[in-house]
């Protein structure tokens, strides 16, 4: 039997790649040199990194969309990092790219995701810019300028997540390459490697996809509810959706030597994302309970910056005394649960919390 070896990997990724991809051996390296791996290539081992943090594991705990679910069969931040993952490894093995560095990438992007999805993601926002005065329109702030680095953004947290919260403060050291594509893979921006940019469009299949058949599963949606023009294009259900998402994304990327959808398809894939918003992100069920998850993220954060001291001691040494990213940091790595169960020791009185237990 022959063992397979690291260099072996990358004599074959050369071989058998084609010639737009990121080939391990030619990556721009890591902030820290370390000796390489006997078996496994650079992005191999980063993968690796990542499935073994403590962020990773604390994805199973964290939600999507839907926060007072009964249910073992809604996603959650993991289940839809797996879809993108599988999406994306689907999409970059059959353009002869770095599957590895696009697993990489997936399993990464949303490490520094908040708790109660982006209803948490926004309380941290507005908490942020009310600190500085500013008043938030939607996404951004009103009035001119560009002041995004006053806002939470998950892709820069999950990139702070692996540069500088991971093991201790020394972060995992991933490579140039992942490091890029899981910053670039929301937003406007735009990851160097074909690999990262497989990333950014297949998450955007991903959530599209599975919040529709989330929203079925809680009776916010019917099948026939979907808009007709978008069912023409894209297909009637959950399977043929995907696979016309996935096999359009690489037919035209192939084209045009990049990772871009056709015009058609992309629209109808931002047509039923629009409508989702209207229709399922922005409804009363689902509003509801993000307001309340926005009050508990808003209540938390106030509090932590108000006594640091209570934030634990690893996180006020990696934010070098600043209370503000101390609480940041510390809120954003909270699973739901263990959100909610601070909020409680917090607010909650003693009495209440001793009923709650004795029940």
């Amino acid at each position: 039997m022959r063992v397979t070896r690291r260099e072996d990997q990358e004599l074959r990724e050369r071989e058998v790649l084609g010639g737009d991809a990121t080939l391990s051996s030619e990556s721009e390296g890591r902030d820290r040199s370390s000796a390489p791996d006997i078996l496994r290539n650079d992005f191999q081992r980063d993968r690796d990194k990542i499935l073994h943090s403590k962020a990773f594991r604390r994805l199973s705990h964290k939600t999507q969309v839907f926060l007072a679910v009964e249910g073992d069969h809604y996603r959650t931040r993991l289940t839809h990092t797996l879809e993108v993952s599988q999406i994306s490894r689907t999409v970059a093995r059959a353009l002869s790219l770095n599957e590895d560095l696009t697993e990489a990438i997936a399993l990464g992007h949303d490490l520094g995701h908040t708790p109660f999805g982006h209803a948490g993601e926004a309380a941290l926002s507005d908490c942020l810019a009310r600190r500085e005065g500013l008043v938030l329109d939607g996404p951004s702030f009103a009035g001119s300028g560009d002041r995004s680095h006053l806002l939470f953004q998950h892709n820069r947290q999950s990139l702070r997540v692996v540069e500088a919260i991971e093991n201790g403060g020394a972060g995992l050291n991933l490579t140039a390459e992942v490091r890029d594509g899981i910053v670039c893979h929301s937003g406007n921006l735009r990851a160097e490697t074909l690999e990262g940019r497989v990333v950014a469009v297949s998450d955007r299949i991903a959530y599209v996809n599975h919040d529709i058949d989330d929203a079925i599963r809680a009776g916010l949606l019917s099948k026939a509810d979907l808009p007709e023009s978008t069912r023409a294009v894209i297909g009637k259900d959950h399977s043929e959706r995907i696979e016309s998402l996935v096999l359009d994304l690489v037919e035209t990327s192939a084209e045009f030597g990049d990772i871009r959808m056709s015009d058609p398809m992309w629209a109808a894939m931002m047509e039923l994302r629009s409508f989702l918003f209207d229709s399922v992100y922005t409804s009363s069920a689902v509003k509801t309970e993000a307001d309340k998850a926005s009050r508990l993220i808003g209540l938390l954060f106030e509090h932590y910056v108000e006594h640091p001291g209570e934030v634990p001691g690893e996180y006020r040494d990696i934010a070098g005394g600043d209370a503000v990213v101390a609480a940041v940091d510390y809120i954003a790595g909270m699973t739901d649960r263990f959100a909610r169960d601070s909020f409680h020791d917090i607010f909650s009185p003693r009495s209440l919390r001793a009923n709650e237990l004795a029940s």
